[in-house]
């Protein structure tokens, strides 16, 4: 190198032209740029060297200004084409000469920057370039378009999510919900920290933490501030598969042939009770009088969605892997697409419908003296609520005796259990319900008559279908419940009466188990049972429908006992799963309430004891039903009543603190 040379080097990786001003010591050379900065370099960092000269570092500007006027990347790709099938390489001079006819310093310069700046047609070989082969290229070009489409699609992604932030309405794009479910991701598995995530909330300036991404879902209206990440953390599907929901539009639209010689009994008066917002009806009752002096026979009609369901089809699968429909505050997820579910498959008034009819004479203490289980068709008369019945039972409505018949024989039933040992536990119940993502009622469930109607004759069933499968040797899904080992009755004696007993009672009580054989359920005292009367909403009980009804064809057992147990463990699993599901929603729901509701003071009965030596108990708000957790600052005993106000609520945190109300502050609440 000698003084006066133009010469290209880096400066933190940033090109740069200067002239050599004079060796500095024996290996290194100052150098000095067009803005007349002088830098000591090594001549291993010189990139090029540019011919002619010398040069003056004023010179730099108008050489590179004269070099820009030929800087066209796309005249690499035609000379890449007249040189790949040769595929020599090229030096800059030569480059020039073939793209520019002509080899001056300025345009061997502008071919030494287009090949040192291009990625896709040469690449470097000492001091010259060979061309790419052509597959290469085009592999090349296709990374290069994908990397161009993903940018396009990030600048407008996050052109979507200003205008969101702003309140204006988005259609959202398919690659925006990759990102969306990238955020998503950090809500519900910040253990992993989404990347992605991070890099958008960095962005847009916001923290990196799943706190602040739930924000933003929730700020652009992707997300709901009450969004229900417990579902979102499960594996219950929300929605159903495409091809299920043609299978059953198909279904409804064509039923398929029924296999079952149905015995008609639409001449019986049929009634439906259910609570007002019921929409899968699955079950009915009848009286059935058989004369002067005969006890008359007891019929349970149940759903019967075998009609349009079969072992092993689209519809039956997704039921199995759904196990249960899913009753959330919010609203109902039905196990089938809920246009069969609410309609065809539900016993609607008026309408004749199919139905598994389990029929029953029971003798004069209760006891069951004969059963029958048939296919029929049925077409029910009344659709009624638990409150309609209590009125009626309560007024003596004289048109519908057989709603007086069947709350005796219920009442008979329930006193039959009671001497085989059952064992009854009445715990305040409620019932959550949210409108609109915002009004929240919570409404305590009153034992009443008509609900221990229903109750009673729906374990009848139980009991029925049981006895038949014990009767044949089928592998069903029987449900039994180990003998708890109950308090002593003087330690319950010692035990304030009502919830406190009960909730007791209730500790004790070991898990009911599934299995496919016979076993006792102590807490309903019966040695058979299964259950089968919501196989709309509940798998196993369509699991056992599809034994039974095959069973009475004569036709043979659609799952052996082997494939049964297995296919139990598995739905029991999910159906776990979903009342897990269930439960966290009820609870956050009400946390939210007590939230909203922190003014008010609660009545409230102390249960039971989390850690006595802290002063931890179990603690029932009496007049929402609710039970939860309160560490007390003074001694009390099971069965106190106390006030106590909310001081903290936080759903989200799932947190709630209250403090203990004396007299004289409730005394000034009324002032």
């Amino acid at each position: 190198m000698e003084k006066g040379t133009l010469i290209e080097f880096r400066v933190q990786g940033e090109r740069r032209l200067a002239v050599a001003e004079r060796p500095e010591g024996k290996k290194d050379w100052l150098v000095v740029d067009e803005g007349g900065q002088t830098h000591k370099i090594r001549p291993q960092r010189v990139e090029y060297k540019i011919d002619g000269g010398p040069y003056q570092p004023s010179d730099i500007p108008s050489f590179i200004k004269e070099v820009q006027t030929y800087i066209d990347p796309a005249s690499l790709e035609v000379a890449w084409e007249i040189l790949v099938e040769e595929g020599e390489a090229v030096t800059p001079n030569q480059m020039a000469e073939l793209l520019f006819s002509e080899q001056s310093p300025p345009l061997c310069y502008a071919a030494h920057t287009l090949l040192s700046q291009d990625k896709i047609y040469f690449k470097k070989k000492g001091d010259a370039y060979e061309p790419r082969p052509v597959s290469q290229v085009e592999e090349i070009r296709h990374q290069l378009e994908v990397e161009e489409q993903k940018n396009r699609e990030k600048e407008q992604f996050l052109t979507h999510l200003q205008q969101a932030l702003a309140g204006d309405k988005v259609e959202w794009t398919d690659s925006d919900r990759v990102r969306l479910e990238a955020l998503e991701k950090q809500v519900l598995q910040p253990e992993n920290n989404s990347r992605p995530a991070q890099e958008i909330l960095a962005t847009v300036g916001r923290a990196t933490d799943a706190q602040a991404a739930f924000e933003l879902l929730v700020d652009i209206g992707w997300w709901s501030k009450h969004e229900n990440l417990f579902l979102r953390r499960s594996s219950y599907p929300v929605n159903f598969p495409k091809k299920v929901l043609e299978v059953a539009q198909f279904r409804r639209e064509s039923l398929p042939p029924d296999p079952d010689n149905r015995l008609d009994l639409t001449h019986l008066k049929v009634y439906t009770i259910d609570d007002e917002t019921t929409e899968e009806i699955d079950d009915g009752l009848s009286i059935e009088y058989l004369g002067e002096g005969r006890s008359p026979r007891l019929w349970i009609h149940i759903a019967d969605p075998t009609r349009l369901v079969a072992p092993g089809d689209e519809l039956d699968l997704e039921a199995r892997r759904r196990s249960t429909s899913l009753y959330l505050p919010t609203g109902m997820i039905s196990m089938f697409p809920s246009e069969l579910a609410t309609d065809p498959m539900s016993l609607v008034q008026g309408r004749v419908c199919p139905a598994l009819s389990f029929s029953v004479i029971l003798d004069e203490t209760g006891a069951v003296k004969e059963y029958g289980i048939k296919p029929t068709l049925i077409k029910p008369t009344y659709r009624l609520t638990y409150d309609d019945v209590d009125e009626m039972l309560h007024l003596g409505v004289r048109a519908e005796p057989e709603i007086a018949e069947l709350a005796k024989w219920a009442k008979m039933r329930q006193e039959w259990r009671k001497a085989r040992g059952s064992i009854y536990i009445q715990m305040p119940e409620s019932s959550i319900k949210v409108k609109d993502d915002e009004e929240i009622i919570i409404e305590l469930l009153y034992e009443s008559v008509s609900r221990q109607l229903v109750a009673e004759m729906m374990i009848l069933a139980g009991e029925v279908a049981g006895s038949y499968g014990k009767e044949h040797n089928l592998p069903l899904p029987f449900r039994g419940q180990p003998q708890p080992e109950l308090p002593k009755e003087e330690e319950l004696l010692q035990l304030p009466a009502g919830p406190v007993r009960f909730c007791a009672l209730r500790r004790c009580m070991p898990r009911s188990e599934i299995g496919i054989t016979p076993s006792r359920h102590a807490s309903l005292g019966l040695d058979n049972y299964i259950q089968v009367t919501s196989p709309i909403r509940r798998y196993t009980d369509l699991l056992a429908h599809f034994q039974l009804k095959a069973h009475l064809r004569g036709e043979d057992l659609p799952f052996s006992g082997e494939k049964l147990q297995e296919i139990l463990f598995s739905v029991t699993t999910s159906a776990y799963e979903a009342t897990l599901i269930e439960r966290q929603t009820n609870r956050y729901w009400s946390l939210e309430y007590l939230r909203r509701n922190a003014d008010c003071i609660w009545r409230v009965l102390v249960l039971r004891w989390l850690r006595e030596d802290d002063n931890l108990a179990l603690i029932l708000l009496e007049d929402l039903g609710l039970e939860l957790a309160h560490r007390f600052e003074r001694p009390v005993a099971l069965g106190d009543r106390l006030e106590l106000q909310v001081t903290r609520a936080d759903p989200h945190r799932d947190e709630i603190r209250f403090r203990e109300i004396n007299s004289l502050e409730i005394q000034s609440t009324f002032i």
